[in-house]
């Protein structure tokens, strides 16, 4: 497409996370025009049309604050291109599936979605790096994606155990869950986090823990509260949690070292980041962790830590897309801090 310097809308970049939804409308020269944030995008639970009407709802807002137009029944693209980052587009066909339904709204010429851990790793590489790298993102879920400037890619379905999957804080408080019960009912070795679970909701034993769990007295979305809680029983010395934030580490290396591998990048420098809120937390006993075991695997690889918004990768690969300059990234990542 060839635009540069221009201050009109080029990019409607959007990352639907399964809790939040970012969008911001992006002008060729890379300002913000306006941004927008609305709620978790979810087609698994509510359905691909559903879940569209609802990101409709915060593009919608962020076209405003742009000063454009209403563009839900415009009947033409308000931007040359639709860079959309989305959760639940785990696999090729559902990304396929997922830009039919946004691309049937209209708002951009053009659209591409990918999976949201493609943003993590845009927004990850350093100044006006090409899109060279892997990144692993470890929040809710994990997932892994490798990338290339040709446009070859490295990823996984990353859709649970069906799918070979281990770790995320889902995972991890699941995990750390069933240490605890059988430490306390004596099937299992001592924990610590046997006493620590459970006192994080006020309760005095894992079966309180348990009954309120089951019961629904404590929300289901509340059990992701139980990862940081691992994390520091863990620092405390607990062999358990020790060993179970250990195997993170291993899951992040391996992850990481079979895309590198894909890409043919195991023996070169290049970066590996991480993302996603249990890895960008800086737990210090698992970065150490998979500092060491990538050196081992990947002696030149450079790890970072991708704290930057993940709208900001969606709409660096929007840029890209339409052949922004490098002032222009230089000037998004500048109003992204």
């Amino acid at each position: 497409m060839g635009l540069t310097g221009s201050t009109s809308p080029a990019v409607l970049a959007i990352d639907a996370g399964n809790s939040k939804t970012d969008v911001v409308v992006v002008a060729a020269d890379g300002s913000v025009l306006g941004k927008s944030r609305g709620g978790g995008f979810q087609p698994p639970s509510v359905g691909v049309g559903a879940a569209v009407d609802a990101l409709a709802e915060t593009v919608v807002a962020a076209a405003a604050a742009a000063g454009l137009a209403d563009p839900s029944g415009a009947g033409r693209p308000f931007v040359p291109h639709v860079s959309a980052c989305l959760a639940n587009a785990d696999l090729p066909v559902e990304e396929r599936e997922l830009g039919e339904a946004v691309q049937a709204r209209g708002w951009g010429r053009t659209t591409e979605v990918r999976n949201d851990t493609f943003a993590i790793l845009r927004a990850g590489l350093p100044g006006d790096a090409e899109p060279r790298g892997v990144a692993v993102v470890c929040g809710a879920g994990i997932n892994c994606v490798g990338m290339l400037p040709d446009g070859r890619t490295a990823r996984f379905p990353a859709i649970g155990r069906i799918s070979g999957d281990w770790g995320g804080g889902a995972g991890l408080a699941e995990e750390a869950l069933w240490f605890a019960a059988r430490a306390e009912d004596g099937r299992g070795e001592p924990t610590a986090l046997a006493r620590t679970l459970p006192a994080h909701f006020g309760l005095d034993s894992m079966y309180a823990l348990i009954e309120a769990l089951h019961l629904g007295r404590i929300p289901y979305p509340r059990r992701h509260e139980l990862t940081p809680v691992l994390f520091a029983t863990s620092a405390a010395g607990d062999p358990i949690a020790r060993s179970v934030v250990r195997r993170l580490a291993e899951e992040v290396v391996a992850l990481s070292t079979v895309a590198l591998s894909r890409l043919g990048l195991l023996d070169e420098e290049v970066p590996v980041l991480l993302g996603g809120s249990v890895l960008a937390a800086r737990h210090p006993e698992l970065d150490e962790q998979i500092a060491k075991l990538l050196a081992a695997r990947a002696p030149r690889a450079v790890i970072g830590v991708v704290t930057a918004p993940p709208v900001l990768g969606a709409a660096l690969l929007g840029l890209d897309r339409v052949e922004a300059s490098a002032e222009a990234r230089t000037r998004l990542r500048a109003y992204f801090g």
